[in-house]
């Protein structure tokens, strides 16, 4: 089995456009079309059993919406494979209500993107959605570090969702990118000895694809880890606590697996990674 706990979709009326702007502002190009039969077929090339979407609410009005389509696509998980995370907005009017709604639902997680979200992560009113969501038991995914298509943008940097945490108090995380983009040695500093926190794999090992529009990036900017930085930070955390994740379409879904397959971690290691951790958190069943 492996599961894919960073996947990302958009309704097929609008993912074409999605992808162009995203696209263009991280000068990167999608492995697929960014639609749920564009995201099963990638399952099927690479065999991941489980995909878990992880929405991203822009603005606090989509933040019902995103929900409503969450528990649609929930509700077909068990012939589809693809699940979904709950979204929120810190700016949405009644978080703790819409979380309560998140939960009742049988979801097991929320995504927040604080750079998506014009909002520093460690603003006191996301120190409250993370509180509210401990209470609940929801595992937070949080975009971590910095994001390819806002160079400069600090909102998320680990020593903030640190402070955020320390805030919050006992909440279980998922943090993005192997602890923080492009802020690897500093997420490993800050968050291997929290056992409450979480990293997944996505945007971190192999390649991404340039969409041939240039970069804001220079130099070495967008590198990935080596295979070896990336065995030496699954170390550092300690493979109970990373997940396996693609980004996917930013990223491809086979080549994330070969990769990952390929590195010298052991049987163990790579078992807990691609489906143990995440069914620990989620139920056997990886029922999201």
């Amino acid at each position: 089995m492996i599961i894919d706990v960073h996947a990302h979709t958009f309704p097929e009326k609008i993912a074409s456009r999605a992808l162009g702007v995203l696209s263009r502002n991280s000068h990167t190009r999608p492995f697929t079309d960014g639609t749920i039969p564009g995201l099963s077929a990638s399952m099927r090339e690479s065999g991941i059993t489980r995909a878990i979407i992880q929405p991203v609410a822009t603005k606090p009005e989509q933040v019902k919406r995103i929900n409503d389509t969450a528990m649609k696509i929930n509700a077909e998980g068990e012939s589809s494979g693809i699940y979904s995370f709950g979204g929120i907005h810190p700016l949405f009017e009644d978080c703790c209500g819409e979380l309560s709604r998140i939960s009742e639902s049988g979801m097991k997680g929320i995504k927040i993107h604080p750079v998506y979200q014009g909002l520093n992560i460690d603003d006191e009113r996301y120190a409250s959605i993370l509180r509210f969501a401990g209470e609940l038991g929801l595992v937070v995914m949080i975009h971590a570090g910095w994001d390819i298509g806002f160079p400069g943008d600090d909102s998320a940097l680990p020593l903030r969702i640190a402070r955020a945490l320390d805030m919050a108090g006992y909440c279980r995380v998922i943090l993005a990118h192997m602890g923080g983009w492009r802020c690897w040695n500093e997420a490993a500093r800050l968050f291997a000895g929290r056992d409450n926190v979480y990293v997944d794999t996505a945007f971190s090992l192999g390649r991404f694809c340039p969409n041939g529009d240039g970069y804001y990036h220079g130099g070495d900017e967008c590198e990935m880890l080596s295979d070896d930085e990336f065995v030496s930070l699954v170390r550092a955390f300690g493979s109970e606590r990373v997940i396996f994740g693609t980004d996917s379409p930013w990223s491809s879904q086979r080549e994330c697996v070969n990769e990952f397959n390929s590195l010298a971690l052991d049987d163990s290691e790579k078992a807990n990674i691609l489906f143990r951790n995440a069914s620990r958190l989620f139920g056997a069943s990886c029922r999201i």
